[in-house]
């Protein structure tokens, strides 16, 4: 059984002649709320893109519990995907995307019911996606990642469109996920609301910065999270010029 949910070996992704990711090398053991910063550009959305086969890395690979995506037997009921820039079919409702993913990965009927209720979309599945607002469109893109039931969840900026209060409820909502033994891979710059839910921080800026436990990052609490993200990044444009 392999012990590591998530593992990128020398991932490096070029695009013509500039280089989004480069030697990125981590493991993520099983059961992690691993929370992925960076500034924009820095690669977050490349590497997870490369996890889950939307790209092929350059150099290195990209593994799921020891596997490529694309060789894993049953990927829904391994990895559950929401990306930034994915859409959705706006002529369907929610229900019916919802009912088509489950068809694909083989779950009972009453499974979109299940998840716009956890989601907080239960009065709003028979509305057609074009309609849904921001937040409501985060909610889905949440509800399809978790159909299968998976063991991870890549997740890319799930915060955005959010108000407030959908912003707590979706803190509560992975840091319930994680205890329940979900390992969890969310990219946000809402650095305060990591603070509540990730027991580790990758900092990616091309190239790792940092990777380990929030309390190795913050001092068990006596610097902000958002202090220390700021000292590497900052750091790392210092040493490059």
């Amino acid at each position: 059984m392999h012990t590591d949910a998530v593992t990128f070996t020398g991932f490096s992704r070029d695009f013509g002649g500039r280089t989004a990711v480069d030697d990125l090398t981590l493991a993520i053991p099983k059961g992690r709320i691993v929370g992925l910063l960076g500034p924009n550009g820095a690669g977050k959305s490349t590497a997870m893109r490369g996890l889950v086969g939307l790209l092929r890395p350059t150099r290195g690979t990209a593994t799921v519990f020891g596997r490529r995506f694309v060789d894993l037997p049953d990927p829904a009921r391994t990895v559950g995907v929401h990306l930034d820039g994915l859409g959705f079919e706006a002529g369907i409702t929610g229900v019916r995307h919802l009912r088509i993913l489950s068809i694909a990965a083989g779950m009972p009927a009453d499974r979109p019911e299940q998840l716009l209720e956890l989601v907080g979309l239960e009065g709003e599945g028979h509305k057609r996606v074009g309609k849904y607002s921001t937040g409501m469109r985060q909610r889905l893109g949440l509800a399809a990642a978790l159909v299968g039931d998976p063991e991870l969840l890549v997740l890319d900026e799930p915060a955005n469109g959010l108000d407030p209060e959908g912003i707590r409820w979706l803190r509560r909502l992975l840091r319930s996920e994680g205890d329940a033994g979900r390992t969890i891979l969310v990219s946000s710059h809402q650095l305060g609301e990591l603070e509540h839910i990730a027991d580790d921080i990758a900092v990616l800026k091309r190239s790792l910065l940092y990777f380990g436990s929030l309390d190795g990052l913050t001092s068990s609490g006596a610097h902000t999270l958002e202090d220390r993200y700021l000292a590497l990044v900052d750091g790392a444009e210092g040493s490059a010029r």
